[in-house]
């Protein structure tokens, strides 16, 4: 298995580091390819790991066309590779995020020795030279077709024409070697993703979606004073996350004589605005928790009276949603991306971006303690127990995996 983070960075490395756990209790031994770093988890495959990268870091000009390269085509990450896999002759490989830090170039090893390959779609960079088709605040799909150009003329790539160039360079060089053409089959944990795949011009046999797990027990949740009082978001903070959307629907909220409070759990490059625009509206009874793990985390989850997720891009399936419908919360999400799929009977949705639509949810969601509420309860825990259980998972990417080895005796 190949994911370019060997610790828990987001939901790719939560599902990364679970479904090894899962392979290996059903007896698969497996071999991890990675980038090195100080926070990774121990692996018996460490020294065959690229050499850490930071493309934040580089400032010289050298160091810059150094980390470009690297991006388009890393020949350090091919050569461990080949001998990674002359080493251990794996069946199959199974990709996670693997772009940039290791690059495509990865993919030459497996046409070369003839290895089925599966790749989990994590995010749509295979599709969008920047992940996520959004381009400064805007869902952007310009890049249909494989007209790379775009990414430069809007500096879809952190605003920078520099970095949007090289992954320009880096669309148009793997577009002509068909370098992509070595994956078999292509996994999604979203039907949206699924569709988008599809739609870009992937062939539909090739695409397959399969929704992600959890692979703990439903974990104990400590009752609190406010329990079910509250209303939670809890993830990154960023624009494209719909942050502003909620603060903006919860004021709304409250004009309307709402009472229960909003807690906002993380991090991320919109904290300062977000802190802000409460002190500025008097917002008291937003609570910014900041970064929190653990059992204080699942405990503040676990007591929600609702998770909200607010996304204004194309999420996929978010492990915030899941850890949330496992407890039993209810869920009210925005219609966009794979967001509605956690959505049946156990919750409301909105139109993505429209405040006033969420604020009127906000309003008319039913009080804890009623038949209402207890319904909406009731049926996340359905729904995790029917979508997103290790037991029904891992037959059918085991099917996945034999399709893929039988396409290549």
């Amino acid at each position: 298995m190949v994911n370019k983070f060997f610790y828990i960075k987001g939901g790719s490395e939560t599902y990364y580091f679970a479904l090894k756990r899962l392979l290996e209790s059903k007896g698969h031994e497996v071999i991890d390819f990675s980038m090195k770093d100080e926070k990774n988890f121990e692996s018996p495959y460490a020294d065959y790991f690229v050499d850490a990268v930071d493309y934040n870091g580089p400032s010289g000009a050298k160091a810059k066309i150094r980390a470009a390269r690297n991006i388009i085509y890393s020949r350090e990450a091919r050569d461990k590779f080949e001998k990674l896999v002359k080493d251990t002759k794996p069946d199959v490989v199974h990709l996670h995020i693997f772009q940039h830090q290791l690059s495509p170039s990865i993919l030459d090893v497996c046409k070369k020795y003839n290895l089925p390959v599966v790749y989990t779609a994590h995010d749509l960079k295979m599709l969008c030279l920047n992940y996520v088709m959004m381009t400064h605040g805007k869902i952007c799909e310009k890049c249909k077709g494989g007209h790379y150009l775009n990414c430069a003329r809007q500096k879809c790539v952190k605003d920078s024409f520099f970095k949007s160039m090289i992954n320009v360079c880096e669309g148009y060089l793997h577009k002509w070697r068909k370098s992509y053409d070595a994956i078999d089959y292509i996994v999604t944990p979203s039907e949206f993703y699924r569709k988008k795949f599809i739609e870009f011009g992937v062939d539909k046999d090739r695409v397959i979606h399969l929704a992600n797990f959890l692979d703990r027990e439903c974990p104990t949740v400590n009752k609190t004073e406010d329990s079910e009082q509250y209303f939670l978001y809890f993830g990154r903070l960023s624009r494209e996350k719909g942050i502003n959307t909620l603060v903006k629907a919860y004021e709304k909220y409250l004009e309307a004589g709402g009472k229960s409070e909003l807690k906002i759990v993380g991090k991320g490059p919109c904290m300062d605005d977000i802190s802000a625009l409460v002190a500025e509206k008097k917002l008291d009874s937003v609570k910014l928790l900041g970064f929190k793990s653990g059992q204080e985390l699942i405990d503040i989850v676990g007591n929600a009276k609702a998770v909200i997720l607010p996304s204004e891009w194309y999420e996929n399936g978010p492990y915030s949603a899941i850890e949330a419908i496992q407890c039993g919360r209810p869920i009210i999400g925005a219609q966009i991306g794979g967001i509605p799929e956690l959505i049946d009977g156990n919750g409301y949705s909105f139109a993505h971006g429209d405040a006033d639509a969420l604020a009127e949810i906000l309003r008319i969601f039913p009080e804890s303690g009623t038949d209402e509420y207890k319904v909406l309860c009731d049926k996340s825990r359905e729904l995790f127990a029917r979508n997103h259980m290790a037991d029904s998972h891992y037959p059918v990417l085991e099917k996945i995996y034999e399709r893929a080895i039988e396409l290549h005796k």
